[in-house]
């Protein structure tokens, strides 16, 4: 579940608060590039961002499904889109900085620019959550399991927690847009600056891998450690998401918001004091401004917490059960029935002729029915498995077993090993075990 988590705040967390923050400075309504349109052109904007949000989400759908049923190529298509979303992205930050007298086309050529960045960040981030699910479910298991059941509620809660901290970052930046654009247009520009350094990086690496580009080495020095380090781009954009909550809540850029204004009396040319219900509405405002900036900033701060110490945790090495004793009878291990029909998986290990241990696990599948194999598989080798509530966990991949698939080949199931039953115990033959030493060396 943590696993699932941690993988879907990964993928979403940057899309959902880029485009949070894109919307609040196009859509707020006092934003430098809106400021003087009218009502009608402003719906049409909002529009045009909608189509092509939908477009990308529509397009990532598509594409999910050629990846699951054809040998379409992902990494060319996210590549294209990649240089796509650079482009625009540019041309936005670009005309972002254009001042309040701004032609007509300008700003028509910022909320187009700005749509396209948003379906583009779409169309790559998406596929990856579409996917997930088709690793939940392993070899005959039901997608009404548990283990599907949780690893699904994992996915769908790192979702979520992207989706609300891009919420309560929109809020955030549309306030701020509102009563300080400049600043918000630095960090905004600052967020799209970083987010394209990592794009550029994924984009020329795949790029000069099919030779597309010519190979320039000094280059691809340049961009390893941002191939090598994706987590702190996702830590950067947080960060600097984190910057708009942080200063209203601070007061820095708002003062005027905190504390209800006087109204001004131009016929008699006093102040006098506002009406009280403005007053309360005033107040109101600003406590759920202060909520919204709260959430905000919790909601980022869990992102960084999953990314280092919940991901610390769930990769953190299993530690595999001891080894249980065996009786060895001239070429044969011999193991009681008794000890090991309860259900649960057990380990033995023996020494090879060259003293190289070899492990195997047997489970009791049903009331007939043994699953034996070596403690090693052909995918991940000879990490080993272990036990959790009802399934058997692959140490290196973390893939989830059903037991009654143990003793079959496929997959990430453990190599099946030649037993019998005789006499109230179980038999396996050291020369089977022998010829298998190869595997844990």
């Amino acid at each position: 579940m943590i696993r699932y988590c941690i993988l879907a705040i990964q993928s979403s967390l940057i899309t959902a608060v880029l485009l949070a923050m894109v919307q609040a400075a196009v859509f707020s309504g006092k934003a430098p590039h809106f400021t003087a349109q009218k009502t009608a052109h402003f719906a049409m904007q909002k529009k045009l961002f909608a189509i092509c949000c939908a477009a990308g989400t529509f397009a990532a759908a598509v594409l999910t499904v050629l990846r699951r049923t054809t040998a379409i190529n992902r990494g060319m298509v996210n590549t294209w889109i990649l240089c796509a979303a650079i482009v625009f992205g540019i041309v936005f930050a670009v005309l972002l900085w254009r001042d309040n007298g701004a032609s007509r086309l300008t700003r028509e050529l910022c909320c187009l620019s700005s749509s396209v960045l948003a379906g583009a960040l779409l169309f790559y981030a998406l596929p990856f959550l579409f996917l997930l699910p088709a690793d939940f479910v392993m070899a005959g298991q039901s997608v009404f399991s548990t283990e599907f059941l949780v690893n699904l509620t994992g996915a769908l809660t790192g979702t979520a927690i992207a989706f609300l901290a891009g919420l309560m970052v929109f809020y955030a930046g549309k306030q701020m847009a509102e009563v300080s654009p400049l600043p918000f247009k630095i960090i905004l520009s600052a967020a799209l600056a970083v987010n394209m350094a990592n794009q550029a990086a994924n984009a020329l690496q795949f790029l000069m891998a099919r030779r597309i580009i010519p190979l320039n080495r000094t280059l691809f020095k340049i961009i390893m450690p941002a191939l090598n380090h994706q987590n702190f781009f996702t830590f950067a954009v947080t960060i600097i998401a984190a910057m708009p909550p942080l200063l209203l809540l601070t007061g820095i850029f708002s003062r005027e918001h905190r504390t209800p204004a006087l109204v001004q009396c131009k016929t008699a040319g006093s102040a006098i004091p506002p009406n009280p219900a403005v007053i309360r509405k005033q107040k109101a405002a600003g406590r759920r401004n202060r909520r919204r900036n709260t959430a905000a900033l919790l909601l980022l701060a869990f992102p960084v917490f999953a990314l280092t110490g919940l991901k610390a945790l769930s990769e953190r090495a299993v530690v595999l059960s001891p080894a249980e004793p065996f009786t060895l009878t001239g070429e044969e291990i011999i193991i009681p029935v008794t000890q090991i029909e309860d259900g649960h998986l057990h380990r033995f290990a023996w020494n090879a002729s060259d003293n190289t241990e070899v492990r195997f696990i047997v489970v009791k599948k049903s009331a007939s029915a043994w699953g034996v194999g070596l403690d090693a598989c052909d995918i991940c080798g000879n990490t080993g498995y272990y036990e959790r509530r009802d399934g058997i966990i692959c140490r290196l991949c973390d893939v989830v077993m059903n037991k009654s698939t143990i003793g079959f080949k496929g997959g990430c199931n453990p190599v099946p090993l030649a037993y019998t039953v005789r006499e109230g115990a179980m038999i396996v033959r050291l020369s089977d075990l022998e010829a298998e030493k190869g595997r844990f060396k």
